[in-house]
């Protein structure tokens, strides 16, 4: 029996290599990166721990004072005070204003319900809506292919809405990810408007308080989860630039050549 014919015993096998290791290595790397990149864009878009507080913060202090004194101006007012605040305050530090400023209007519309109804309850009115308005925006623009949570993030990644057509586990991702953020807001709905009409204000000041931030929460955690097993998003701003560089290659290129033949 020559070499060829003996059989291979366990010893003779190939071992995996440093370079296999290597290439592990490097993809449980890649996708640690990418879970953070994907967890730092999450934070930058939906305003992170201070975005929540800012979202939170004059709505506790409307229904804390309500209920200490029954007082709908000076609930009102401290609110709107407060708010305006969190905005001065981002001014100062020349933070990113849209959180703030989208505090403010909030708060500014539930003031005005409020003081033209005389109802206290009517402070959170403008933010139920809204809250019923965006939960089937996120569902109908799931359904329709264009998931608004796409086109949120996408900017932020710097994909724009290059996902729609070039990265479809992308938008698998985003789909999943709108329909999360639809169905959620929309049981928030479910339980908010029912004691809108039976609960006393004091009650259901408390509970809206207590269900701001748990479901958002959730639906961000979601996201994180789609968007880190999705496939990375394409950097449409790196391709252009990558495309103006080759173009200014090119065209210097051509001056060059010329300049050796003049004749040409």
């Amino acid at each position: 029996m020559t070499s060829l014919d003996k059989p291979t015993s366990e010893t003779d096998q190939p071992h995996p290599t440093g370079r296999q290791d290597a290439g592990g290595k490097h993809a449980a790397r890649q996708d640690a990166e990418t879970k953070a990149v994907t967890e730092a864009a999450l934070f930058e878009a939906f305003g992170g721990v201070r975005g929540m507080v800012e979202t939170v913060l004059p709505g506790l202090l409307f229904v804390t004072i309500f209920t200490i004194n029954k007082d709908l101006h000076s609930s009102a007012i401290a609110a709107l005070a407060v708010s305006l605040v969190l905005v001065v305050v981002r001014l100062i530090r020349r933070d990113t204003m849209k959180h703030a400023f989208s505090g403010v209007f909030g708060v500014a519309f539930g003031v005005v319900f409020a003081m033209m109804t005389g109802d206290a309850k009517d402070f959170y009115l403008p933010g139920m809506l809204y809250t019923l308005g965006l939960s089937v925006a996120y569902l109908g623009t799931a359904a329709a292919g264009v998931p608004l949570i796409g086109l949120i993030l996408g900017p932020v990644f710097k994909e724009n809405l290059s996902w729609r057509t070039r990265n479809p586990g992308r938008k698998k991702a985003y789909t999943k990810a709108s329909y999360a953020w639809g169905l959620i807001l929309l049981t928030k709905c479910a339980i908010l408007f029912p004691l809108y009409w039976w609960a006393d204000t004091t009650q259901f000041g408390w509970v809206l308080i207590a269900l701001k931030i748990p479901p958002f929460l959730l639906a961000v955690y979601l996201t994180w989860v789609f968007l880190a097993k999705a496939p990375p998003p394409i950097d449409v701003f790196a391709e252009m630039e990558a495309e103006e560089q080759a173009e200014k290659d090119r065209k210097a290129a051509q001056a060059a050549a010329a300049l050796r033949n003049p004749e040409a």
